[in-house]
Parts: C-alpha cells; sequence; structure tokens
C-alpha cells in the first residue's frame, strides 16, 4: 500500500510541475520574426539589463590576471555589440553600415547614458531587421563587410555575436561583485 501511495504522490507532482512548465511555454510562432523573436527579445532584455547593472565607475573595468591581454573595457565591450547589432541590421536592410566596429564603430557615445542610449537603438534597427524578414528574402544576399553572406545567416550571427558578448559581460560583472539580473 505504501509503494502505490509513493507513486501516486509521484505521479501527482510530475503531474502538477509538468503542467506548470506547459503553461510556461510561449505561443506557436505564426512567421519568422516571431520564431527569431522567442530568441532575440529575451537576449535583447538580458543584455541590455546586463550592462545597466554595471555601476557607472566600473564601466572602464577590464579584467587584467590570467589571459586578458587586450580585452576590451566593459564600456568598449558594450558599444561594440550596439555597433554589431546596428551593423547587422543596415546591412540586411541594403544601407552602408558603420565601419570599425571591431573598435567600437563612429558613434561618439562615452559615458553609459550615451551607450546605453545607442544600445537601445540599436536593437530598435535590429528588431526592424527582424520584423522585416519573410521566406522570400531569408537568402537574399547580404553583401558587406560583416560576416553573413545572407540575411539567414546574417540573423544567425546577430544571435551568436551577442549571445557571445553576453557571456565574457557576466565574467565581467562577477568579477566587480554584480550578480547578472537574469541569475538573480
Amino acid at each position: 500500500m505504501r509503494k502505490h501511495l509513493l507513486a501516486l504522490f509521484a505521479a501527482a507532482t510530475f503531474l502538477r510541475s509538468t503542467a506548470g512548465i506547459a503553461q510556461q511555454r510561449p505561443p506557436e510562432p505564426k512567421t519568422i520574426p516571431d520564431s527569431m523573436n522567442l530568441i532575440w527579445s529575451n537576449l535583447g532584455r538580458d543584455f541590455i539589463a546586463l550592462a545597466d547593472a554595471m555601476p557607472e565607475d566600473k564601466w572602464s573595468f577590464k579584467p587584467t590576471q590570467g589571459e586578458f591581454k587586450d580585452v576590451r573595457t566593459f564600456a568598449e565591450q558594450v558599444k561594440h555589440v550596439a555597433c554589431g547589432n546596428e551593423a547587422w541590421a543596415k546591412q540586411m536592410g541594403g544601407e552602408k553600415p558603420p565601419a570599425r566596429c571591431d573598435l567600437g564603430g563612429p558613434n561618439p557615445a562615452k559615458t553609459k547614458a550615451e551607450i546605453l542610449a545607442y544600445l537601445h537603438d540599436s536593437f530598435a534597427l535590429a528588431d526592424k531587421a527582424i520584423a522585416d524578414t519573410t521566406a522570400d528574402n531569408l537568402l537574399h544576399p547580404n553583401p558587406g563587410p560583416y560576416w553573413g553572406p545572407n540575411r539567414l545567416s546574417a540573423l544567425t550571427a546577430l544571435v551568436w555575436h551577442i549571445s557571445d558578448h553576453y557571456g565574457q559581460l557576466v565574467v565581467y560583472l562577477r568579477m566587480n561583485g554584480v550578480v547578472p539580473p537574469a541569475s538573480r
């Protein structure tokens, strides 16, 4: 009898926990932009929150111990991501992208507030590029200096790029005693 009660309890607990998971799933995407935004919108929210979480007096921080020779400061990393977002969005839209995103690009932003404003603007540009994506233009050539010979590969690079730098900046925050918002 005890075995049956334990099995019944385990089954009820499993069903309750899986019902909660099923309720948390986002709606099934109906379009290519909906599919992209399942990941992109979360990445954007998490990246902006991470950038905002670093105190302004730490934006010049860069690791120096270990193999961190010639790495970007926190501010340079965030500006680089903003420039990358702008570059891929403009390139996909047939516009001239900014030059030298590896060095932060031509945008004059320097302070935390200015770089965060640039970051927000760059996400708006990327959001538009995603919203303008259709089955008809997904494999459209994407000529320009930034990686991705077509729109699909450029969108993939956009997601990869921000994910890569998010991981790097998590380390920067934690080295400064800040727990990233998405980890709280």
